[in-house]
């Protein structure tokens, strides 16, 4: 295997999150470049995507249209577009309009459920459209790596590939290697590196070794081996396992059908086609439906989880997928309650999540195997994430999990993106009060404008939905005092104009993130901690003036905090 290596693409790195891909497409998809999106019209298209607010594109720092043409790669890609086709591939008129909206696009636009939207990158990744070196087959890098991870299984018992295996010998082969070889590669790489006394060096130092054969920056082992797998995710397929990834079991049987098969002769034209189509996938015939659904109920009764599908007919294979969906979303949920119930254990990474979004984004490692991320272009979901993920770790609540955000999750408990507009962040509620959570990235003067009707608007809503007292916290990096001015008054006009005075309190992340700490520091974190809080900082609303209320917030923050740990060093 001494062959000079190529790393696969299943990505691009200027378009890192894959859950972005559709809110872009459906920008694409009502503009005036649909069919259009070359030459001058990429500068056009990008202006564009930054007006609906898709990318920030800061004014002077990217001037040629790059930007347009990663968001038309990945469409193209997936089959969204129709793909340029080379002349030595035929032309283009056989396949459709370049450019233009593929049948399997409309598919996509009318995917409206993340199963939906994960089934969709399924079919995309599974066509085998990525050149071998011999230039005459193609194959799909995610059947391959299936291939590689079930083959682990076997000799291992466990499906997991780490981060570092993957890096060295999973995006850097191809179905031209031979795939025991490869595994065995895996294996021996991860039996001297159990060994090693340092991880940081040795994996250098295997980067390097492999790096001999490849003719770019070794950093790209990596760089690219995080991106590629958090595509590779959202196929539905796979899920985190630490750095690395592992096989969803309840796709096993799935990701055995798709190894089979991991290259390709059929010309490039054909697969295309197949791509701009909708991709067939194993689940479409009968007999795997049936066995994939046999297969996850009795995962579900081994873990002793309710169900019903008598309501629904079986008798196609849609018919047969549509009842899989609804157990495997019955089993999401029951996962996330799990996920919740661990949140209190989970309180010192969230607090380092909170420093991040304090920071703007980053990554925090604790060492080579586990690390934390927030990716500068996605701090509004991750925020409403963490919040989540605090109030979670609080505890008590009596709505589920799942009713509390209003964000969608990918299959690792992950953002994938921020919760639409009409309705508030995060709904929390509790025996004697609900707690309601709104969050902002914003931080400069237009805060007060973007958030100070919405929030008590969704606040009186809350008001008068619950039969209890309900409580908005208003948190963000920094508080506007305008801000704080429109939430000291806290007045809202319900429908026949009753009057209600709102109980709101701003509060920046850092004071959050402050008393957060203190209630889990002293092992005394309960939501009525939370509310007394609450309580404390409004206060003082109608004797001070915003500059002063926030001064009074701050120092109120400190002293509870203090309080608390004082509580604990006493006893």
């Amino acid at each position: 295997m001494s062959e000079q290596i190529k790393i696969w693409l299943v990505g691009n790195t200027g378009l890192r999150n894959p859950n972005r891909i559709q809110e872009g497409f459906f920008v694409y998809a009502n503009s005036p470049f649909v069919g259009n999106l070359r030459d001058e019209n990429e500068v056009g298209f990008m202006n564009f995507l930054n007006e609906k607010g898709i990318i920030q594109n800061e004014k002077g720092k990217d001037e040629s249209g790059s930007h347009a043409r990663k968001w038309r790669l990945m469409f193209a890609k997936n089959g969204f577009i129709y793909p340029q086709v080379k002349k030595k591939d035929g032309c283009q008129e056989e396949l459709g309009v370049l450019d233009d909206i593929t049948p399997f696009g409309r598919t996509f636009l009318k995917a409206d459920t993340y199963p939906a939207v994960q089934e969709c990158y399924l079919r995309a990744m599974s066509v085998e459209q990525f050149a071998m070196p011999d230039s005459m087959h193609y194959f799909s890098p995610l059947r391959w790596l299936l291939a590689i991870m079930l083959e682990l299984e076997r000799r291992t018992g466990s499906s997991e590939l780490s981060r570092i295996e993957f890096a060295l010998w999973g995006h850097t082969t191809n179905p031209s290697y031979n795939l025991e070889e490869v595994v065995d590669n895996i294996l021996d790489l991860r039996e001297r590196r159990t060994a090693a006394p340092a991880k940081l060096p040795f994996d250098k130092k295997e980067i390097a070794k492999r790096g001999e054969n490849y003719d770019k920056k070794a950093d790209n082992f990596l760089d690219y081996s995080d991106m590629n797998m958090r595509y590779l995710r959202i196929s539905g397929v796979l899920q985190r396992k630490g750095r690395g990834l592992i096989i969803v079991s309840a796709k096993h049987i799935l990701a055995e059908k798709l190894a089979k098969t991991t290259a390709s002769a059929e010309p490039i034209m054909e697969q295309y086609k197949m791509l701009c189509a909708g991709a067939p996938l194993p689940t479409d015939n009968m007999d795997v439906a049936k066995c994939l659904l046999d297969d996850l109920i009795k995962q579900m009764k081994d873990r002793h989880i309710l169900f019903d599908i008598s309501d629904l007919p079986l008798n196609t294979p849609a018919e047969i997928n549509i009842a899989r969906q609804r157990l495997e979303n019955i089993l999401a949920q029951t996962d996330e309650i799990q996920y919740a119930n661990d949140q209190c254990n989970q309180w010192e990474e969230i607090r380092d999540y909170m420093t991040l979004l304090i920071k703007g984004g980053g990554k925090m490692v604790y060492d080579e195997d586990n690390a934390i991320e927030v990716p500068k272009d996605e701090t509004p979901a991750y925020f409403e994430w963490t919040l989540w993920r605090a109030v979670l770790a609080i505890d008590h609540m009596v709505n589920k999990p799942y009713e509390v955000r209003g964000f969608k999750l990918d299959s690792d408990f992950m953002p994938v993106s921020a919760a639409g507009g009409g309705k508030g962040d995060l709904y929390c509620e509790f025996n004697d009060f609900t707690i309601l959570t709104e969050v902002t990235m914003s931080t400069s003067s237009r805060q007060e404008a973007m958030e100070g009707e919405p929030v008590r608007r969704h606040v009186s809503d809350a008001v008068l939905k619950y039969d209890k007292p309900v409580y908005g916290m208003f948190i963000a990096i920094r508080i506007d005092t305008n801000t704080a001015e429109t939430f000291r008054h806290g007045i809202w006009y319900a429908k026949g104009d009753v009057k209600q005075r709102l109980h709101i309190v701003p509060l920046t992340l850092g004071q959050f993130q402050k008393y957060f700490v203190a209630m889990f520091e002293a092992k005394k974190a309960n939501p009525e901690k939370l509310r007394d809080l609450i309580v404390k900082c409004e206060s003082r609303r109608d004797f001070l003036e915003a500059p002063a209320w926030k001064q009074y917030i701050d120092t109120t923050v400190s002293e509870k905090a203090s309080e608390i740990v004082k509580d604990i060093l006493m006893v």
